[in-house]
């Protein structure tokens, strides 16, 4: 957990939910710049405004809504109002988020996300339960309800993703560029010795790149370094070898842009990339039938199911939650 002025940030992974990562963070003058990521993002805020742009607009994610945004996807993102604001993300791959499409919705084609903003309370509430599922080690907990949530918001709020259009020649020639700048990552061409080698000119690069993948070559480039640091650090290498091999003059270099991409310093990120959660013992687990009722309450349309849903801890049957779960635990 890095924290400073305030701000707290965790950004971890638990092995009983692969392929997904996930973040609590609460940020005041944080701010991320123009990224994308590999998964989907699912940022349930529970305090504050968020604001990022996406789609060529600001987007305002309040208390009570959600920030999605579907791979590969350029956005940023800063607090909307004084206080900052606290959220809790899951970030599950596009694989894991097709095959729950696939067994729990009607989608056809490659599933995302429709609008980046959705006003959820319920939806925000099981998120925050994913993240402290995980936390306690209650593997069954954490695996239901993401599974929940995520069929929740592609009923809501799923759609197709429109596939990126490469058949123009401006296109072709920004996916060349692409595939040029991702095999000399660490020694990467200038702008005019890549339009040279594709026998275009710069700014015509410059334009089709932008088009295509929503960045400038350059602003790419370090979006995708970090994605590759990110893989190495997952492998073990340290941060100032990995700041080496993705082309970083050193790790102070590689500090500065991973935190202002995945929000937290590359050591603390992989220090809980590390750490092993041991499930704690006497956790009630759902039972079927309390998780078919929550899946069957994935067909309304509306919010007005209630703004919170119930613990995961409550064993099936009438009773309390056992704790507030729109709100996270750190």
């Amino acid at each position: 957990m890095t924290s400073g002025s305030g701000e707290l940030a965790r950004h971890w992974r638990y092995a009983e939910l692969p392929d997904v990562d996930l973040l609590k963070a609460r940020y005041v003058r944080k701010t991320f710049v123009r990224h994308t990521h590999e998964h989907f993002v699912i940022a349930a805020v529970s305090e504050g405004v968020e604001v990022f742009h996406h789609s060529g607009a600001d987007q305002y994610a309040g208390a009570g809504t959600l920030a999605l945004v579907n791979p590969d996807t350029p956005h940023t993102g800063r607090a909307g109002v004084p206080e900052g604001w606290r959220y809790g993300a899951v970030y599950p791959s596009p694989g894991v988020v097709a095959e729950i499409a696939a067994e729990t919705t009607t989608l056809r084609g490659t599933p995302g996300f429709v609008l980046p903003v959705l006003d959820d309370p319920y939806a925000v509430g099981l998120v925050h339960q994913v993240l402290r599922a995980a936390e306690e080690g209650n593997a069954l907990a954490a695996d239901t309800l993401l599974r929940v949530v995520v069929t929740r918001l592609l009923r809501l709020n799923g759609g197709p993703l429109p596939q990126r259009e490469v058949r123009s020649a401006g296109g072709r020639i920004a996916a060349r560029a692409r595939a040029v700048l991702e095999e000399r990552l660490a020694d990467p061409p200038t702008l005019e010795q890549l339009a040279g080698e594709l026998g275009t000119s710069p700014f015509a690069l410059l334009r089709a790149f932008r088009d295509v993948y929503g960045l400038p070559p350059h602003a790419w480039l370090t979006d995708a370094r970090v994605r590759r640091a990110r893989h190495l650090l997952d492998a073990g290498t340290t941060p100032a070898q990995a700041a080496v091999a993705v082309g970083f003059t050193d790790q102070p270099h590689l500090n500065r842009h991973f935190a202002r991409i995945v929000g937290v310093p590359p050591g603390a990120y992989q220090r809980e990339r590390k750490n092993v959660q041991d499930a704690p013992g006497g956790l009630f687990l759902p039972s079927w039938a309390w998780q078919n009722r929550q899946l069957s309450r994935t067909d309304a349309r509306t919010a007005g199911d209630g703004p919170t849903p119930p613990s995961y801890g409550t064993p099936s049957g009438s009773g309390s939650p056992s704790a507030s779960p729109g709100s996270p635990s750190g």
